[in-house]
C-alpha cells in the first residue's frame, strides 16, 4: 500500500505551537508530513529560509514521519516533484478560510489531482499570529505559550539586537 504523504506548506516566520498542533494532528491522518517552508522573495521575513528550515528540523529531529524541506515557486510543482497530491492547511479564522479556499481552488485548477485538506486549529492556538508574536517580543514580553522555546530564543536574538 502506498504511503499517504501530505505537504504542510507555509512561510513559518516564526514557527508556532499552532503549526505544531496541525502537524501533530496531521500525522494521525497521514503516514508522513512534509513541512515545506516557502521561499517567497516578496515577503519580508525575520528568519532566513535556512534558519526557518533549521529551527523546524531541530524541533522534529526525533520524528522520522515528519520531514522538513523548502520550495520556491508554485506549490503544485513542488507537490508533483515530491510525488504527492495532498496538501494540509491549518485554519484559525473565517478570513483564513476565504484565503485558503481561493488557494485550494487555484491549485486544483493548476493540478486537478491535488486535494487540499483543511484542519481547524485548536481554540487554544487560534489567536496566535506571527505579527502578534513579533510585537510581543519586540516589547519585551514572553511568547512561551505561543512558540517553542528555541523559536523564542531566536526571536529575541533577532528582534532585540536591532
Amino acid at each position: 500500500m502506498r504511503k499517504k504523504v501530505a505537504i504542510y506548506p507555509g512561510s513559518f516566520d516564526p514557527f508556532t505551537k499552532g503549526h505544531i498542533n496541525i502537524i501533530e494532528r496531521g500525522v494521525k491522518v497521514f503516514d508522513e508530513i512534509i513541512v515545506a517552508v516557502a521561499h517567497n522573495v516578496s515577503k519580508k521575513t525575520i528568519f532566513t529560509l535556512e534558519e526557518r528550515v533549521e529551527i523546524i528540523r531541530e524541533i522534529f529531529r526525533n520524528r522520522p514521519e515528519i520531514k522538513v524541506d523548502y520550495f520556491e515557486g508554485l506549490l503544485v510543482e513542488y507537490a508533483k516533484k515530491v510525488g504527492t497530491n495532498i496538501v494540509l492547511r491549518g485554519m484559525r479564522t473565517v478570513s483564513d478560510f476565504e484565503y485558503e479556499l481561493q488557494m485550494a481552488l487555484s491549485n486544483k485548477t493548476l493540478y486537478p489531482e491535488l486535494e487540499t485538506v483543511f484542519m481547524v486549529t485548536e481554540s487554544m492556538y487560534s489567536h496566535i499570529s506571527s505579527s502578534l508574536i513579533k510585537e510581543i517580543v519586540t516589547l519585551g514580553g514572553s511568547v512561551r505559550q505561543m512558540v517553542p522555546e528555541i523559536v523564542e530564543e531566536k526571536l529575541r536574538e533577532k528582534l532585540l539586537k536591532r
